[in-house]
C-alpha cells in the first residue's frame, strides 16, 4: 500500500508540490505510529492484533522519506507549482 501511494504521490506531484509533501507527512505520522507500537510492549491487542514487521515499517519510512524528496526536488528544480494552477514568476 505505502508503494502505491509513493507512486500515486509521484505522479501527482507535476500538478502540485503540497500532494506529495502531504502524503510523504501522512506516512510519516503511520511509520511512528507502527514505530510505537513495535516500542510498547502493552500495545499488543489495543488496536492491533499483530505488532507491524520491520520490513513493513522501512518500507512506509522509506515511501515516506521518497516524497518528501521529490516534494523538496519539485520545490528546488521548479518543476511543479505549489499552488495548483499558480507558476512563480
Amino acid at each position: 500500500m505505502a508503494a502505491t501511494i509513493l507512486l500515486v504521490g509521484l505522479l501527482l506531484g507535476a500538478y502540485s508540490i503540497l500532494i506529495p509533501a502531504l502524503l510523504g507527512l501522512m506516512l510519516l505520522l503511520t511509520f511512528g505510529s507502527f514505530l510505537s507500537t513495535r516500542l510498547n510492549p502493552f500495545s499488543i491487542g489495543f488496536y492491533l492484533t499483530t505488532k507491524p514487521s520491520w520490513s513493513a515499517m522501512g518500507v512506509v519510512f522509506l515511501s515516506a522519506f521518497l516524497l518528501l524528496l521529490a516534494a523538496y526536488l519539485y520545490f528546488v528544480h521548479g518543476l511543479a507549482p505549489v499552488i495548483p494552477g499558480v507558476r512563480a514568476p
